[in-house]
Protein backbone atom coordinates (compact mmCIF):
# COMPACT_ATOMS: atom_id res chain seq x y z
CA UNK A 1 0.00 0.00 0.00
CA UNK A 2 1.23 3.14 -0.72
CA UNK A 3 1.68 5.60 2.03
CA UNK A 4 3.16 9.00 -0.04
CA UNK A 5 2.78 9.72 -3.62
CA UNK A 6 6.02 10.70 -4.01
CA UNK A 7 7.46 7.50 -2.32
CA UNK A 8 6.34 5.01 -4.56
CA UNK A 9 9.82 4.24 -5.27
CA UNK A 10 10.51 3.30 -1.77
CA UNK A 11 14.53 3.40 -2.05
CA UNK A 12 14.66 5.05 -5.49
CA UNK A 13 17.33 7.86 -5.55
CA UNK A 14 15.49 9.88 -7.85
CA UNK A 15 13.23 9.52 -10.59
CA UNK A 16 14.38 6.87 -13.08
CA UNK A 17 13.64 6.12 -16.69
CA UNK A 18 14.06 2.34 -16.56
CA UNK A 19 11.03 0.28 -17.61
CA UNK A 20 10.03 -2.19 -14.73
CA UNK A 21 8.14 0.07 -11.90
CA UNK A 22 6.63 -1.57 -9.18
CA UNK A 23 3.34 0.15 -9.09
CA UNK A 24 3.36 2.15 -12.06
CA UNK A 25 3.97 -0.78 -14.33
CA UNK A 26 4.03 -4.51 -15.47
CA UNK A 27 7.07 -5.90 -13.51
CA UNK A 28 9.72 -7.76 -15.39
CA UNK A 29 7.96 -11.28 -16.63
CA UNK A 30 4.36 -9.72 -16.02
CA UNK A 31 1.93 -11.51 -18.50
CA UNK A 32 1.44 -8.96 -21.54
CA UNK A 33 -1.41 -8.93 -23.75
CA UNK A 34 -1.87 -11.66 -26.48
CA UNK A 35 0.28 -11.30 -29.60
CA UNK A 36 2.84 -9.14 -27.20
CA UNK A 37 6.84 -10.05 -27.22
CA UNK A 38 7.92 -10.18 -23.48
CA UNK A 39 8.77 -6.90 -22.08
CA UNK A 40 12.66 -7.06 -21.45
CA UNK A 41 13.43 -4.60 -18.20
CA UNK A 42 17.16 -3.44 -19.16
CA UNK A 43 16.92 0.12 -20.43
CA UNK A 44 19.44 -0.83 -23.48
CA UNK A 45 16.87 -3.27 -24.65
CA UNK A 46 14.09 -0.68 -25.17
CA UNK A 47 16.28 2.20 -26.38
CA UNK A 48 15.57 0.33 -30.31
CA UNK A 49 12.11 0.47 -29.81
CA UNK A 50 11.50 3.98 -28.13
CA UNK A 51 13.86 6.04 -29.79
CA UNK A 52 12.06 5.28 -33.57
CA UNK A 53 8.62 5.52 -31.49
CA UNK A 54 10.16 8.85 -30.22
CA UNK A 55 10.85 10.55 -33.65
CA UNK A 56 7.03 9.35 -34.85
CA UNK A 57 5.36 10.86 -31.58
CA UNK A 58 7.60 14.06 -32.61
CA UNK A 59 6.65 14.29 -36.19
CA UNK A 60 2.93 13.64 -35.16
CA UNK A 61 3.13 16.20 -32.46
CA UNK A 62 4.59 19.17 -34.41
CA UNK A 63 1.96 20.25 -36.51
CA UNK A 64 -0.02 19.32 -33.46
CA UNK A 65 1.14 21.84 -30.83
CA UNK A 66 1.47 24.60 -33.61
CA UNK A 67 -2.18 24.04 -34.58
CA UNK A 68 -3.22 23.85 -31.07
CA UNK A 69 -1.67 26.97 -30.15
CA UNK A 70 -3.12 28.48 -33.20
CA UNK A 71 -6.95 27.67 -32.42
CA UNK A 72 -5.95 28.53 -28.55
CA UNK A 73 -5.34 32.08 -29.94
CA UNK A 74 -1.80 31.78 -28.09
CA UNK A 75 1.65 32.47 -29.77
CA UNK A 76 2.66 29.57 -31.92
CA UNK A 77 5.77 29.16 -29.20
CA UNK A 78 3.63 28.39 -26.92
CA UNK A 79 2.34 25.20 -28.09
CA UNK A 80 5.85 23.81 -28.88
CA UNK A 81 6.88 25.15 -25.14
CA UNK A 82 4.12 23.35 -23.68
CA UNK A 83 5.10 19.66 -26.08
CA UNK A 84 8.78 19.93 -25.43
CA UNK A 85 7.35 20.26 -21.04
CA UNK A 86 5.19 17.55 -21.71
CA UNK A 87 8.07 15.38 -23.34
CA UNK A 88 11.14 16.84 -21.12
CA UNK A 89 9.36 17.09 -17.51
CA UNK A 90 6.26 15.08 -17.23
CA UNK A 91 8.32 11.69 -18.03
CA UNK A 92 10.92 12.22 -15.02
CA UNK A 93 8.04 11.84 -12.64
CA UNK A 94 5.03 10.19 -14.21
CA UNK A 95 4.96 6.20 -13.97
CA UNK A 96 2.93 5.98 -17.36
CA UNK A 97 5.08 4.20 -19.44
CA UNK A 98 2.93 4.97 -22.88
CA UNK A 99 1.31 8.26 -22.40
CA UNK A 100 2.65 11.80 -24.31
CA UNK A 101 1.60 14.98 -22.69
CA UNK A 102 1.70 18.34 -24.38
CA UNK A 103 -1.18 20.96 -25.52
CA UNK A 104 -4.86 19.35 -25.77
CA UNK A 105 -7.33 20.60 -28.64
CA UNK A 106 -9.70 20.09 -25.76
CA UNK A 107 -8.65 22.91 -23.22
CA UNK A 108 -8.27 25.14 -26.69
CA UNK A 109 -11.54 26.47 -26.21
CA UNK A 110 -11.22 27.60 -22.34
CA UNK A 111 -7.69 29.00 -23.55
CA UNK A 112 -8.86 31.34 -25.71
CA UNK A 113 -11.65 32.22 -23.44
CA UNK A 114 -9.00 32.77 -20.60
CA UNK A 115 -6.73 34.46 -22.90
CA UNK A 116 -9.45 37.09 -24.12
CA UNK A 117 -10.82 37.89 -20.76
CA UNK A 118 -7.41 38.24 -19.23
CA UNK A 119 -6.28 40.76 -22.76
CA UNK A 120 -2.81 39.00 -21.97
CA UNK A 121 -0.88 35.86 -22.80
CA UNK A 122 1.18 36.88 -20.04
CA UNK A 123 -1.51 36.61 -17.20
CA UNK A 124 -2.93 33.78 -18.95
CA UNK A 125 0.89 31.85 -18.42
CA UNK A 126 0.34 32.77 -14.40
CA UNK A 127 -2.79 31.07 -14.37
CA UNK A 128 -1.56 27.63 -15.91
CA UNK A 129 1.09 28.06 -13.26
CA UNK A 130 -1.90 27.98 -10.69
CA UNK A 131 -3.49 25.84 -11.80
CA UNK A 132 -0.45 23.45 -11.93
CA UNK A 133 0.10 23.91 -8.28
CA UNK A 134 -3.74 22.71 -7.82
CA UNK A 135 -3.43 19.86 -9.83
CA UNK A 136 0.17 19.04 -7.93
CA UNK A 137 -2.07 19.07 -4.65
CA UNK A 138 -4.89 17.00 -6.29
CA UNK A 139 -1.81 14.32 -6.52
CA UNK A 140 -0.80 14.54 -3.03
CA UNK A 141 -4.71 14.55 -1.97
CA UNK A 142 -4.86 11.55 -3.78
CA UNK A 143 -7.75 12.76 -6.05
CA UNK A 144 -6.69 10.16 -9.13
CA UNK A 145 -9.47 7.83 -7.71
CA UNK A 146 -12.21 9.66 -9.74
CA UNK A 147 -10.83 7.91 -12.80
CA UNK A 148 -12.22 4.14 -11.42
CA UNK A 149 -15.70 5.73 -11.53
CA UNK A 150 -15.94 5.50 -15.63
CA UNK A 151 -17.74 2.43 -16.98
CA UNK A 152 -15.26 0.44 -19.94
CA UNK A 153 -18.09 1.17 -21.89
CA UNK A 154 -17.66 4.79 -22.03
CA UNK A 155 -13.77 4.10 -21.97
CA UNK A 156 -14.15 2.10 -24.96
CA UNK A 157 -16.37 4.88 -26.66
CA UNK A 158 -13.66 7.26 -26.05
CA UNK A 159 -11.07 6.06 -28.00
CA UNK A 160 -13.62 4.98 -30.90
CA UNK A 161 -14.43 7.98 -31.10
CA UNK A 162 -11.12 9.42 -31.01
CA UNK A 163 -10.28 7.21 -33.94
CA UNK A 164 -13.52 8.22 -35.54
CA UNK A 165 -12.61 12.05 -35.60
CA UNK A 166 -8.70 11.18 -36.69
CA UNK A 167 -10.18 9.88 -39.56
CA UNK A 168 -12.87 12.51 -40.30
CA UNK A 169 -10.71 15.14 -39.69
CA UNK A 170 -7.51 14.15 -41.48
CA UNK A 171 -9.09 12.87 -44.61
CA UNK A 172 -9.33 16.77 -45.83
CA UNK A 173 -5.71 17.10 -45.13
CA UNK A 174 -4.97 13.59 -46.79
CA UNK A 175 -6.15 14.95 -50.36
CA UNK A 176 -4.47 18.00 -49.54
CA UNK A 177 -7.03 20.71 -48.58
CA UNK A 178 -6.16 22.33 -45.25
CA UNK A 179 -8.38 24.84 -45.04
CA UNK A 180 -9.55 23.46 -41.06
CA UNK A 181 -7.17 23.89 -38.40
CA UNK A 182 -4.63 20.43 -38.50
CA UNK A 183 -4.84 20.27 -34.72
CA UNK A 184 -8.85 20.46 -34.55
CA UNK A 185 -10.96 18.02 -32.79
CA UNK A 186 -14.34 19.67 -32.86
CA UNK A 187 -17.40 18.94 -35.44
CA UNK A 188 -17.42 23.15 -35.53
CA UNK A 189 -14.70 23.56 -39.13
CA UNK A 190 -14.20 27.03 -40.55
CA UNK A 191 -17.01 27.92 -42.27
CA UNK A 192 -18.72 24.67 -41.76
CA UNK A 193 -18.69 20.90 -39.49
CA UNK A 194 -16.60 18.31 -39.89
CA UNK A 195 -19.32 16.75 -42.99
CA UNK A 196 -19.17 19.83 -44.99
CA UNK A 197 -15.33 19.95 -45.15
CA UNK A 198 -15.48 16.47 -46.25
CA UNK A 199 -17.66 17.48 -49.28
CA UNK A 200 -15.66 20.52 -49.55
CA UNK A 201 -12.29 18.44 -49.77
CA UNK A 202 -13.39 16.92 -52.62
CA UNK A 203 -14.22 19.20 -54.98
CA UNK A 204 -10.65 20.90 -53.80
CA UNK A 205 -8.01 17.89 -54.38
CA UNK A 206 -4.36 18.47 -54.48
CA UNK A 207 -3.14 15.75 -56.31
CA UNK A 208 0.67 15.78 -55.08
CA UNK A 209 -0.99 15.56 -51.39
CA UNK A 210 -3.41 13.01 -52.49
CA UNK A 211 -0.42 11.01 -54.54
CA UNK A 212 1.66 10.83 -51.36
CA UNK A 213 -0.74 10.12 -48.78
CA UNK A 214 -1.57 7.61 -50.87
CA UNK A 215 1.96 6.34 -50.92
CA UNK A 216 2.21 7.06 -46.79
CA UNK A 217 -0.80 4.55 -46.41
CA UNK A 218 0.14 2.10 -48.93
CA UNK A 219 3.56 1.37 -46.48
CA UNK A 220 1.97 1.90 -42.91
CA UNK A 221 -0.28 -1.37 -43.89
CA UNK A 222 1.90 -2.82 -46.26
CA UNK A 223 4.76 -2.64 -43.39
CA UNK A 224 3.12 -5.02 -41.19
CA UNK A 225 3.33 -7.90 -43.25
CA UNK A 226 6.78 -7.62 -44.79
CA UNK A 227 9.92 -8.44 -43.94
CA UNK A 228 10.98 -4.98 -43.27
CA UNK A 229 8.35 -5.72 -39.92
CA UNK A 230 11.31 -7.64 -38.31
CA UNK A 231 13.30 -4.31 -38.03
CA UNK A 232 12.56 -2.86 -34.74
CA UNK A 233 14.51 0.78 -35.33
CA UNK A 234 12.97 0.98 -38.61
CA UNK A 235 9.30 2.13 -37.87
CA UNK A 236 6.80 2.50 -40.87
CA UNK A 237 5.27 6.11 -39.53
CA UNK A 238 9.16 6.96 -39.91
CA UNK A 239 9.80 5.52 -43.15
CA UNK A 240 6.21 6.88 -44.44
CA UNK A 241 7.83 10.86 -43.89
CA UNK A 242 11.13 9.82 -45.75
CA UNK A 243 9.45 8.65 -48.52
CA UNK A 244 6.68 11.79 -48.78
CA UNK A 245 9.53 14.31 -48.09
CA UNK A 246 11.71 12.77 -50.85
CA UNK A 247 8.34 12.51 -53.13
CA UNK A 248 7.66 15.98 -52.67
CA UNK A 249 10.88 17.12 -53.15
CA UNK A 250 11.02 14.93 -56.66
CA UNK A 251 7.56 16.52 -57.86
CA UNK A 252 9.72 20.10 -56.95
CA UNK A 253 12.47 19.31 -59.72
CA UNK A 254 10.32 16.75 -62.44
CA UNK A 255 6.63 17.45 -61.93
CA UNK A 256 6.22 21.32 -60.41
CA UNK A 257 2.27 20.68 -60.54
CA UNK A 258 2.20 18.55 -58.30
CA UNK A 259 4.79 20.05 -55.27
CA UNK A 260 3.29 21.18 -52.43
CA UNK A 261 4.12 24.57 -51.50
CA UNK A 262 4.56 25.63 -47.86
CA UNK A 263 0.74 25.87 -46.46
CA UNK A 264 0.97 22.08 -47.18
CA UNK A 265 3.56 21.45 -45.22
CA UNK A 266 5.05 21.61 -41.56
CA UNK A 267 5.47 25.69 -40.33
CA UNK A 268 7.46 26.12 -37.37
CA UNK A 269 8.46 29.67 -35.47
CA UNK A 270 11.94 30.87 -36.79
CA UNK A 271 15.19 31.87 -34.78
CA UNK A 272 17.32 30.81 -33.06
CA UNK A 273 18.57 30.88 -29.28
CA UNK A 274 18.48 34.39 -27.81
CA UNK A 275 15.72 35.47 -30.35
CA UNK A 276 13.75 32.00 -29.44
CA UNK A 277 14.05 33.18 -25.90
CA UNK A 278 12.79 36.64 -26.23
CA UNK A 279 9.50 35.45 -28.13
CA UNK A 280 8.79 33.39 -24.48
CA UNK A 281 5.71 35.24 -23.17
CA UNK A 282 6.79 34.39 -19.32
CA UNK A 283 3.69 34.80 -16.62
CA UNK A 284 2.87 39.22 -15.38
CA UNK A 285 3.46 37.89 -11.62
CA UNK A 286 1.59 41.07 -10.86
CA UNK A 287 -1.61 39.73 -11.71
CA UNK A 288 -1.29 37.50 -8.82
CA UNK A 289 -4.20 39.13 -6.54
CA UNK A 290 -7.02 39.46 -9.64
CA UNK A 291 -9.87 37.19 -8.94
CA UNK A 292 -10.25 36.14 -12.40
CA UNK A 293 -6.92 34.79 -12.46
CA UNK A 294 -7.64 32.53 -9.68
CA UNK A 295 -10.83 31.32 -10.97
CA UNK A 296 -9.21 30.25 -14.61
CA UNK A 297 -6.62 28.53 -12.76
CA UNK A 298 -8.72 25.99 -11.14
CA UNK A 299 -10.89 25.61 -13.73
CA UNK A 300 -7.77 24.88 -15.62
CA UNK A 301 -6.43 22.27 -12.78
CA UNK A 302 -10.05 20.37 -12.87
CA UNK A 303 -10.59 20.15 -16.64
CA UNK A 304 -7.11 19.26 -17.45
CA UNK A 305 -7.05 16.47 -14.14
CA UNK A 306 -9.90 15.09 -15.49
CA UNK A 307 -8.80 14.81 -19.46
CA UNK A 308 -5.95 13.69 -17.97
CA UNK A 309 -7.13 10.42 -16.01
CA UNK A 310 -9.50 9.61 -18.20
CA UNK A 311 -6.72 9.37 -21.56
CA UNK A 312 -4.39 7.65 -18.86
CA UNK A 313 -6.99 4.82 -18.67
CA UNK A 314 -7.54 5.06 -21.76
CA UNK A 315 -3.53 4.33 -22.60
CA UNK A 316 -3.74 2.13 -20.35
CA UNK A 317 -6.38 -0.11 -22.28
CA UNK A 318 -4.41 -0.18 -25.26
CA UNK A 319 -1.26 -0.49 -23.44
CA UNK A 320 0.28 -4.39 -24.61
CA UNK A 321 1.74 -5.52 -21.18
CA UNK A 322 -1.20 -4.12 -19.47
CA UNK A 323 0.25 -2.23 -17.19
CA UNK A 324 -1.28 -0.35 -14.82
CA UNK A 325 -0.82 3.47 -14.52
CA UNK A 326 -0.89 5.59 -10.65
CA UNK A 327 -3.24 8.29 -11.08
CA UNK A 328 -2.04 9.81 -8.24
CA UNK A 329 1.60 10.30 -9.14
CA UNK A 330 -0.10 11.80 -12.88
CA UNK A 331 -1.59 14.23 -11.24
CA UNK A 332 1.59 15.24 -9.75
CA UNK A 333 3.69 14.54 -12.71
CA UNK A 334 1.47 16.74 -14.58
CA UNK A 335 1.12 19.45 -11.99
CA UNK A 336 4.75 19.94 -12.34
CA UNK A 337 4.69 20.16 -15.93
CA UNK A 338 1.97 22.64 -16.19
CA UNK A 339 3.87 25.08 -13.63
CA UNK A 340 7.20 24.61 -15.69
CA UNK A 341 4.98 25.09 -18.79
CA UNK A 342 3.52 28.06 -17.36
CA UNK A 343 6.48 29.50 -16.33
CA UNK A 344 8.02 29.20 -19.08
CA UNK A 345 4.90 30.94 -21.46
CA UNK A 346 3.42 28.14 -22.59
CA UNK A 347 0.14 26.10 -22.60
CA UNK A 348 -1.28 23.94 -20.35
CA UNK A 349 -0.65 20.62 -20.96
CA UNK A 350 -2.50 17.01 -20.09
CA UNK A 351 -2.09 13.65 -21.42
CA UNK A 352 -2.98 13.38 -25.18
CA UNK A 353 -5.15 10.40 -26.57
CA UNK A 354 -3.70 11.23 -30.24
CA UNK A 355 -0.01 11.62 -29.41
CA UNK A 356 -0.45 8.09 -26.95
CA UNK A 357 -2.60 6.31 -29.10
CA UNK A 358 0.43 6.87 -32.01
CA UNK A 359 3.31 5.99 -29.26
CA UNK A 360 1.76 2.66 -29.06
CA UNK A 361 1.25 1.91 -32.93
CA UNK A 362 4.59 3.02 -33.19
CA UNK A 363 5.63 0.29 -31.04
CA UNK A 364 6.93 2.30 -27.57
CA UNK A 365 7.75 0.24 -24.70
CA UNK A 366 8.39 2.92 -21.99
CA UNK A 367 8.06 6.71 -21.14
CA UNK A 368 11.63 6.91 -22.87
CA UNK A 369 9.84 7.71 -25.97
CA UNK A 370 7.80 10.15 -24.83
CA UNK A 371 11.30 11.81 -23.56
CA UNK A 372 12.77 11.40 -26.80
CA UNK A 373 9.87 12.90 -28.24
CA UNK A 374 10.67 16.19 -25.94
CA UNK A 375 14.08 16.34 -26.95
CA UNK A 376 13.43 16.59 -30.51
CA UNK A 377 10.78 19.37 -30.49
CA UNK A 378 13.45 21.23 -28.68
CA UNK A 379 16.16 20.27 -31.04
CA UNK A 380 14.01 21.05 -33.94
CA UNK A 381 12.53 24.65 -32.63
CA UNK A 382 16.61 25.36 -32.11
CA UNK A 383 18.33 23.98 -35.04
CA UNK A 384 16.38 21.94 -37.47
CA UNK A 385 12.80 24.70 -38.31
CA UNK A 386 14.06 24.62 -42.39
CA UNK A 387 14.57 20.60 -42.65
CA UNK A 388 11.31 20.10 -40.82
CA UNK A 389 9.27 22.68 -42.87
CA UNK A 390 9.31 20.28 -45.75
CA UNK A 391 7.05 17.64 -44.07
CA UNK A 392 3.74 17.11 -46.17
CA UNK A 393 0.64 17.35 -43.75
CA UNK A 394 -0.82 14.88 -46.10
CA UNK A 395 1.78 12.36 -44.81
CA UNK A 396 1.23 13.18 -41.26
CA UNK A 397 -2.31 13.01 -42.35
CA UNK A 398 -2.32 9.74 -43.00
CA UNK A 399 -0.42 8.72 -40.11
CA UNK A 400 -3.36 9.67 -38.21
CA UNK A 401 -5.74 8.09 -40.42
CA UNK A 402 -3.61 4.24 -39.53
CA UNK A 403 -3.80 5.85 -35.98
CA UNK A 404 -7.70 6.24 -36.08
CA UNK A 405 -8.87 2.98 -38.07
CA UNK A 406 -6.74 1.01 -35.38
CA UNK A 407 -8.55 2.70 -32.66
CA UNK A 408 -11.78 2.43 -34.09
CA UNK A 409 -12.03 -0.88 -36.47
CA UNK A 410 -15.08 -2.63 -36.93
CA UNK A 411 -14.37 -5.56 -35.08
CA UNK A 412 -14.49 -3.47 -32.04
CA UNK A 413 -17.99 -2.40 -32.74
CA UNK A 414 -18.94 -6.38 -33.08
CA UNK A 415 -17.49 -7.09 -29.44
CA UNK A 416 -19.12 -4.36 -28.14
CA UNK A 417 -23.02 -5.18 -29.50
CA UNK A 418 -22.42 -9.17 -28.17
CA UNK A 419 -21.92 -7.45 -24.93
CA UNK A 420 -25.67 -6.43 -25.05
CA UNK A 421 -27.53 -3.50 -25.44
CA UNK A 422 -26.01 -2.16 -21.77
CA UNK A 423 -22.78 -1.96 -23.27
CA UNK A 424 -23.14 -1.19 -26.80
CA UNK A 425 -25.40 1.65 -26.14
CA UNK A 426 -23.65 3.63 -23.57
CA UNK A 427 -20.54 2.89 -26.09
CA UNK A 428 -22.43 4.28 -29.17
CA UNK A 429 -23.96 7.13 -27.56
CA UNK A 430 -20.13 8.39 -26.17
CA UNK A 431 -18.64 7.76 -29.71
CA UNK A 432 -21.70 10.20 -31.21
CA UNK A 433 -21.31 12.63 -29.10
CA UNK A 434 -17.86 12.78 -28.41
CA UNK A 435 -17.58 13.55 -32.37
CA UNK A 436 -20.29 16.16 -32.23
CA UNK A 437 -19.51 18.20 -29.39
CA UNK A 438 -15.99 17.68 -27.51
CA UNK A 439 -13.69 14.92 -25.72
CA UNK A 440 -15.33 16.02 -22.12
CA UNK A 441 -18.82 16.78 -22.94
CA UNK A 442 -19.21 13.52 -25.03
CA UNK A 443 -17.87 11.47 -21.92
CA UNK A 444 -20.06 13.35 -19.65
CA UNK A 445 -23.34 12.44 -22.09
CA UNK A 446 -21.82 8.79 -22.39
CA UNK A 447 -21.50 8.42 -18.49
CA UNK A 448 -25.18 9.89 -18.00
CA UNK A 449 -26.52 7.03 -20.23
CA UNK A 450 -24.40 4.63 -18.58
CA UNK A 451 -25.55 5.54 -15.59
CA UNK A 452 -29.43 4.85 -16.99
CA UNK A 453 -28.31 1.46 -17.86
CA UNK A 454 -26.92 1.07 -14.03
CA UNK A 455 -30.27 2.17 -12.16
CA UNK A 456 -31.98 -0.23 -14.71
CA UNK A 457 -29.99 -3.04 -13.95
CA UNK A 458 -30.66 -2.53 -10.09
CA UNK A 459 -34.43 -1.54 -10.29
CA UNK A 460 -34.71 -4.99 -12.00
CA UNK A 461 -35.73 -7.92 -9.92
CA UNK A 462 -35.59 -5.60 -6.48
CA UNK A 463 -38.55 -7.67 -5.04
CA UNK A 464 -40.53 -10.88 -6.39
CA UNK A 465 -44.32 -10.80 -5.66
CA UNK A 466 -45.67 -14.29 -4.53
CA UNK A 467 -49.32 -15.43 -4.55
CA UNK A 468 -50.42 -17.89 -2.29
CA UNK A 469 -54.76 -17.52 -2.17
CA UNK A 470 -55.22 -14.63 0.12
CA UNK A 471 -51.84 -14.55 0.83
CA UNK A 472 -49.51 -12.24 -0.99
CA UNK A 473 -45.23 -12.08 -0.01
CA UNK A 474 -43.41 -9.21 -1.35
CA UNK A 475 -39.80 -10.52 -1.15
CA UNK A 476 -36.69 -7.87 -1.47
CA UNK A 477 -34.18 -9.82 -3.25
CA UNK A 478 -31.01 -6.94 -2.86
CA UNK A 479 -30.58 -3.23 -1.87
CA UNK A 480 -33.82 -1.32 -2.38
CA UNK A 481 -32.98 2.64 -3.59
CA UNK A 482 -35.75 5.21 -4.13
CA UNK A 483 -35.91 4.99 -7.52
CA UNK A 484 -37.88 1.63 -6.43
CA UNK A 485 -40.68 3.79 -5.33
CA UNK A 486 -42.17 3.66 -8.44
CA UNK A 487 -42.69 -0.14 -8.94
CA UNK A 488 -43.94 -0.29 -5.07
CA UNK A 489 -46.64 2.27 -5.23
CA UNK A 490 -48.07 0.20 -8.70
CA UNK A 491 -47.60 -3.10 -6.58
CA UNK A 492 -49.45 -1.75 -3.62
CA UNK A 493 -52.19 -0.31 -6.00
CA UNK A 494 -53.22 -3.70 -7.17
CA UNK A 495 -53.13 -5.49 -4.31
CA UNK A 496 -55.90 -7.00 -3.39
CA UNK A 497 -58.67 -6.17 -1.04
CA UNK A 498 -59.09 -8.66 1.46
CA UNK A 499 -56.09 -10.37 1.92
CA UNK A 500 -52.90 -10.97 3.97
CA UNK A 501 -49.76 -8.93 2.90
CA UNK A 502 -45.93 -9.84 3.82
CA UNK A 503 -43.62 -7.33 2.94
CA UNK A 504 -40.49 -9.87 3.56
CA UNK A 505 -36.73 -7.31 3.93
CA UNK A 506 -35.00 -9.61 5.33
CA UNK A 507 -33.40 -10.15 1.54
CA UNK A 508 -32.55 -6.74 1.55
CA UNK A 509 -28.57 -5.48 3.00
CA UNK A 510 -29.98 -2.33 2.34
CA UNK A 511 -33.39 -0.27 1.80
CA UNK A 512 -33.28 3.44 1.47
CA UNK A 513 -35.31 5.90 4.23
CA UNK A 514 -37.81 7.19 1.46
CA UNK A 515 -38.59 3.54 0.18
CA UNK A 516 -39.20 2.39 4.46
CA UNK A 517 -41.45 5.50 4.75
CA UNK A 518 -43.46 4.72 2.08
CA UNK A 519 -43.89 0.61 3.17
CA UNK A 520 -44.77 2.25 6.38
CA UNK A 521 -47.34 4.36 5.03
CA UNK A 522 -48.72 1.51 3.17
CA UNK A 523 -48.86 -0.47 6.52
CA UNK A 524 -51.38 2.35 8.27
CA UNK A 525 -53.50 2.77 5.28
CA UNK A 526 -54.00 -0.64 4.76
CA UNK A 527 -57.08 -1.33 6.58
CA UNK A 528 -58.95 1.14 4.84
CA UNK A 529 -59.20 -1.22 2.16
CA UNK A 530 -59.40 -4.59 4.86
CA UNK A 531 -56.15 -5.60 3.83
CA UNK A 532 -53.63 -6.70 6.94
CA UNK A 533 -49.89 -6.05 6.40
CA UNK A 534 -47.17 -7.74 7.84
CA UNK A 535 -43.76 -6.36 7.84
CA UNK A 536 -39.99 -8.67 8.34
CA UNK A 537 -36.63 -7.12 8.45
CA UNK A 538 -37.47 -3.64 8.09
Amino acid sequence: MQTRVLSEHAGAAGPSLGTADAKGGAPPGAPAAEGAPPLDPRLTANLKFDIPSGVVVFLVALPLCLGIALASGAPLLSGIVAGIVGGLVIPLVSRAQLSVSGPAAGLAAIVLAGITQLRSFETFALAVVIGGALQFGFGLLRAGAISHFFPSSVIKGMLAAIGVLLILKQLPHAVGFDKDNFASESFKADGGNTFSMLAQATQAIEWGAFLLSAVSLAILVGWEKSRFAKISWLPAPLVAVVVAVAGNELFRAAVPSLALDQKHLVTLPTGEGQSLLSALQLPDWSAITRPEVWVLGVTLAIVASLETLLNLEAVDRIDPWRRKSPPNRELVAQGLGNMVSGFAGGLPVTSVIVRSSANVNAGARTRISAFVHGALLLLAVVFAAGLLARIPLACLAAILLATGYKLAKPKLFAEMYKLGWSQFIPFVVTIAAVVLTDLLKGIAIGLAVGVVFVLKANMSRVFDVIHEGARVTIRFNKEAYFFTQGKLVALFDRLPSNSHVVVDAQGASYVDHDVAELIRRFQKSAPQRNINVEIRGL
